[in-house]
């Protein structure tokens, strides 16, 4: 089981990403939060098994219906087990 640590920028306020990050997220099996931050881009923690994790990650900058991801900053963090679902933090 891994953790990643992840600020995306681009056009990713808005149009649902959160929404759709968290949409897709449960339906991999992927625990964590996503919320939007003051300066435009969307942070988001998600915890699970690498294939999974990395899928999530890869689908929000590539496939997301409206969003535009430009960059993403990943770090991967000790992975802690702390999340029972994925959620949006408001």
């Amino acid at each position: 089981m891994i953790r990643k640590h992840v600020y995306f920028k681009g056009r990713v306020q808005g149009v649902f990403f959160r929404a759709n990050t968290m949409d897709k997220a449960r339906e991999e099996g992927v625990m964590g939060w996503v919320k939007n931050l003051r300066d435009g881009r969307v942070e988001a923690v998600f915890q699970g098994t690498e294939e999974k994790v990395d899928e999530v990650i890869r689908w929000c900058r590539d496939d997301q219906p409206h969003a535009r991801v430009t960059g993403m900053e990943v770090t991967e963090e000790e992975y802690t087990g702390e999340f029972d679902d994925f959620e949006i933090i408001r």
